[in-house]
């Protein structure tokens, strides 16, 4: 059985992923669905001022903490080599790396970028508000996945 600091760490774990799942999940089962039922010129203003707020230390530092801390119960993992729990382990480190952080810088952020740069008035930004909302909850419902699946792995780990 995991204990120690290898236990808290661990915890931690399960707290951050469940939390940014959280997160992901309202998004995609609410937040969206509410911002692409206004005019897309209010459903893009709202969508940059709330890309904007996410960036502020109460998001990120959970957001960014739970990767790091996967990191290290990765090469914590790799390097002890526990006798239970090490492929839970591994795989919860795994999914919310690649599935979660991942997905977010090479899928979410360039669109929310995208989005910034446009004046939300604009045909143009009408046009792609659709676009934007279809493949930004696309890929937040697999973020969502993994990130609850790594909740659940580390989960599983510790028992």
């Amino acid at each position: 059985m995991i204990d120690g600091p290898y236990f808290v760490l661990t915890l931690l774990g399960v707290l951050g992923c469940g939390l940014v799942a959280g997160v992901f999940c309202g998004f995609s089962t609410f937040v969206m669905r509410g911002l692409a039922e206004l005019p897309p010129a209010q459903g893009v203003a709202a969508m940059n001022a709330i890309n904007v707020a996410a960036l502020r230390p109460a998001f990120m530092l959970v957001f960014l903490s739970s990767a790091g801390l996967c990191a290290v119960l990765a090469v914590v993992t790799f390097v002890l080599l526990p006798d239970d729990g090490t492929v839970e382990l591994l795989l919860g480190s795994a999914l919310y790396l690649f599935g979660s952080f991942g997905v977010t810088v090479v899928a979410n952020v360039p669109r929310n970028e995208t989005l910034l740069k446009m004046d939300p008035g604009t045909p143009e930004a009408a046009v792609y508000w659709r676009t934007y909302v279809r493949e930004w909850t696309t890929w937040n419902h697999i973020r969502t996945v993994a990130s609850a699946a790594a909740a659940i792995s580390y989960t599983l780990a510790l028992t």
